[in-house]
């Protein structure tokens, strides 16, 4: 099972269409300055939990920087049986240029 590379356009989309779990992998300083509205903060330590309370059958976006980390966070989460996941390419720095008012503090 694996992920899919999913465009900022097209996440909106999905996001705006369908209901979707976002997951934010930055640092938490970075999370707390600006992130992906609805979007959870996950790292090392949380990840037990969310796993124990997410639908796996709903679609997971993995949002990073820049769209590269969360390609092996998404494959992680692939691995943990979910049924539809997604890295944001372009990562929150891309999300936000596009869809600022989408963005929470």
């Amino acid at each position: 099972m694996n992920y899919q590379r999913l465009s900022v356009e097209n996440a909106k989309q999905m996001i705006d269409e369908r209901k979707v779990t976002l997951v934010d992998i930055r640092d938490e300083q970075s999370f707390q300055a600006s992130h992906m509205t609805d979007a959870q903060h996950i790292d090392n330590q949380a990840v037990a939990d969310f796993l124990k309370q997410a639908n796996k059958e709903q679609p997971l976006i993995v949002c990073c920087y820049h769209g590269n980390s969360s390609q092996s966070a998404a494959q992680f989460f692939a691995e943990q049986h979910f049924a539809e996941v997604y890295s944001l390419d372009g990562g929150f720095e891309a999300w936000q240029s596009m869809f600022p008012n989408q963005c929470s503090t």
